[in-house]
Parts: structure tokens; sequence; C-alpha cells
């Protein structure tokens, strides 16, 4: 059932924002280039790992300057990018990994493969449910 539900969800989500998704990738790409998506491993259910995708908010060179954690002054975020993280419009990229199954609408938050290997216990007590 729930499967369902995300499907029908992400579907009727991705259909209705969809012009948004255009404009939003129209001036990531203005604004800040290629590539519009951004796309990184993560462990979801059980620790399978997928590519969760967003919309980039960070400078194309992130990945090289610093770590894997960012905070809210962070210099690699571009002027574009705050904007997509405080209004979450980064994360809408996200229904299309619920459509193919990756992730569902209401469930723990997939976290980054660098937190799970470090044996963390949170993350594995939240995914491993």
């Amino acid at each position: 059932m729930r499967r369902i539900v995300d499907i029908g969800f992400s579907v009727c989500a991705i259909t209705i924002l969809a012009p948004l998704f255009f404009v939003v990738a129209f001036l990531v790409w203005v604004r800040d280039g290629r590539p519009v998506l951004y796309s990184q491993k993560r462990a979801g259910l059980r620790g399978e790992t997928f590519l969760i995708y967003k919309f980039r908010t960070m400078s194309r060179s992130a990945g090289t300057i610093g770590g894997p954690l960012t905070f809210r002054a962070d210099a690699r975020i571009t002027r574009m990018g705050r904007f997509l993280r405080r209004y979450k419009l980064d994360e809408f990229p996200q229904l299309w990994n619920v459509l193919k199954g990756d992730m569902t609408i209401v469930g723990p938050r997939p976290e980054v493969l660098e937190w799970v290997a470090r044996s963390m216990r949170w993350p594995r007590e939240k995914l491993c449910r």
C-alpha cells in the first residue's frame, strides 16, 4: 500500500510541479552553469545505496574545496543555492527517487555513506528498521 501511495503522490507532484522544475533548472543553469542537478550516493533502507538527486546549490568545485558537511554560512553555497535551500526547492528532484522506489515520501532520510561507514549508531538504527 505504501508503494502505491508513493507512486501516486510522486506522479501527481512531478506533473503539477514540472513547470517549477523547469524554471528552477533554468535559473540554476543561468546563474551557476552546468550541471543543474547534483547526485550523491546515499544509504537507504537496510543500507542499500542509491543515487539521490537534488538541484545543485554549491559551486562546481565544492567537493574539492571542503568536506561532506555544510553549514549555513558555507562559502561553497551559491547565492541561488541559498534561496533553493531556504525554501527546500533543491529537494524537488528527489520525487524521481520516490517514483523509482529508492525513497519513500514518509520515512527515514537517506544518509551520506561516509556517516554510515563510520559505524555511527544512530544512522544504522534508523536505516535498518
